[in-house]
């Protein structure tokens, strides 16, 4: 090696290492800090811990799941009882003895008129608001899904005709539709699909519309992601291999979608929620006696003035729920998807 300058150095590089050699103090090991890779998931797990109104949203969520799967077992083990009355508890005007009815028995006092147990008769109307408004998101996200996926796969008059079937659908006034066609459907379950009369029947024409009614924006969604992937290498490489269509639908391309699918339910989810309650309210989903937040607000308007305690707390636990969905929902698509802005 030729004679250096002192404080000059040659770099020796190596396939395994690095070394620096100098003149005057030999060879220097060098300091390299090791490069982790993360995966994809690992990223948007970072991203979704590091927002914290979203993680107060899911912490808030999950303690509602929680609690609306606890409600019935609660109710079949007789801790909860939302069917009893304690007329005992009543005055003279029809309101809880002192205000609310508020005391170790009943933590959130009693209903005015009948004095049933305010908690008892709201963790069990959670509970009834998270099966339908669930059972119906998971139909519509369903349906929603495979229509969109058919649509941005086709090339043809698939793709046409799904289009003008979501416009018909958006065209529809829901609310309308859900108030008028009540009677007639409900007739037909009980009748000629033999589903039981009363609640049963209710709960079913409530599940059956949203979901009926609900699956065009996911559809629109979906095919939006699907017309991005129909253009990538892999798909060209299964329609090679010759894959068939269901094969490319739902092995292919599915598992590619769940990002976008997983928001799309967090979003349906709370929608429902507050429509299975303004459709309680207007006197078609759940009746009374059986509890729902939708017509306990109905029956507390009465006692608005007298008893604030019963009308605000199914309303704020309302706002809540559906407040904390969105959060949710608008975290974990900042967190699954890497372009958008944070």
């Amino acid at each position: 090696m030729s004679t250096l300058p002192p404080g000059s150095y040659v770099a020796e590089v190596t396939a395994n290492e690095t070394s620096f050699e100098t003149p005057e103090h030999g060879v220097t090991p060098p300091h390299f800090s090791a490069i982790v890779s993360r995966s994809p998931g690992s990223l948007a797990w970072e991203r979704f811990r590091s927002d914290r109104k979203t993680v107060v949203a899911a912490v808030v969520v999950a303690i509602y799941i929680v609690l609306a799967i606890l409600a019935p077992i609660l109710v079949g083990l007789h801790v909860l009882d939302p069917y009893t009355a304690h007329p005992s508890l009543i005055n003279d005007e029809s309101l809880p003895t002192g205000g609310t009815g508020i005391s170790w028995a009943h933590p959130l006092g009693v209903e005015p008129g009948i004095g049933r147990d305010t908690l008892s008769r709201v963790g069990y109307g959670l509970s009834l608001s998270l099966f339908i408004s669930s059972f119906a998101a998971v139909i519509s996200v369903t349906i929603g899904v495979v229509l969109g996926i058919v649509a941005g796969m086709s090339r043809s008059w698939a793709d046409t005709l799904i289009g003008r079937l979501v416009d018909l659908v958006l065209s529809f006034p829901q609310t309308l539709m859900l108030l008028a066609l009540s009677g007639v459907i409900i007739g037909f379950l009980t009748g000629t699909l033999k589903v039981p009369a009363g609640d049963p029947a209710q709960a079913t024409y409530v599940i059956a519309v949203l979901a009926l009614f609900g699956w065009p924006p996911v559809t629109r969604v979906v095919r939006g992601q699907v017309l991005s992937l129909r253009e990538r290498e892999f798909i060209d490489a299964a329609r090679l291999i010759g894959a068939s269509r269901a094969r490319l639908y739902f092995k292919e391309v599915l598992p590619n979608l769940w990002a976008p699918i997983l928001v799309q339910f967090t979003l349906i989810l709370p929608a429902y929620v507050s429509t299975e309650a303004a459709l309680s309210f207007l006197g078609v989903s759940i009746l009374p006696p059986t509890p729902t937040l939708g017509n306990m607000l109905t029956s507390a308007l009465q006692y608005a003035t007298g008893d604030f305690l019963y009308f605000i707390i199914p309303a704020l636990l309302l706002v809540i729920v559906v407040v904390s969905f969105n959060l949710l929902g608008d975290g974990l698509r900042d967190a699954l998807d890497p372009k958008t802005n944070r």
